[in-house]
C-alpha cells in the first residue's frame, strides 16, 4: 500500500511538473517576401506554436501573393530557441504540387516580435514574426 502511495505522489509531482511546459503555446502570424514555386512574392500566414522545453512544433497556413495571384500555402516548423539569441529548425512548405523542405533562422528585435529567414531549394524568404 506504501508504494503505491509512494508511485502514485510521484507520478503526480511528474505531471506537475512538466505541465507548464507541456502547455506553453501560443498564436504567430507572419509576413514574408521571398521567391517560392518559381514566382517573387509575398507570404501572409498565421500558425499555431506548440512549445516543450524550448522546442516547438508549429504548423501553419497562409496566402501567397505574387504576379497579381494569389495562392493557399501550408507549413509545418520543427525548431529550437536559444533564449535572448536565435531559433533554429526545418521546415516543409506545401503548396500546389509542390513540396519544398528549408531551414530557418529567427532572431528577436523585441520580445514577441523577430525577423526570420527561410532557405532551401527553390525556395526562399526573410520577413517578420509576430507572437509565438
Amino acid at each position: 500500500m506504501m508504494i503505491r502511495q509512494t508511485v502514485a505522489a510521484a507520478s503526480l509531482l511528474g505531471v506537475l511538473a512538466l505541465a507548464p511546459a507541456a502547455h506553453a503555446e501560443g498564436l504567430g502570424a507572419e509576413l514574408n517576401y521571398g521567391r517560392a514555386d518559381g514566382h517573387w512574392g509575398t507570404e501572409i500566414g498565421a500558425g499555431y506554436a506548440l512549445d516543450v522545453a524550448g522546442f516547438s512544433l508549429t504548423p501553419g497556413a497562409g496566402i501567397y501573393l505574387h504576379d497579381g495571384d494569389a495562392e493557399l500555402y501550408g507549413r509545418v516548423e520543427a525548431t529550437y530557441s536559444l533564449p535572448a539569441f536565435a531559433t533554429i529548425g526545418a521546415g516543409v512548405r506545401f503548396s500546389s504540387d509542390n513540396t519544398r523542405p528549408y531551414a530557418t533562422i529567427a532572431m528577436p528585435i523585441i520580445p514577441k516580435l523577430r525577423v526570420k529567414g527561410n532557405v532551401g531549394p527553390k525556395y526562399y524568404a526573410v520577413g517578420l514574426t509576430l507572437g509565438y
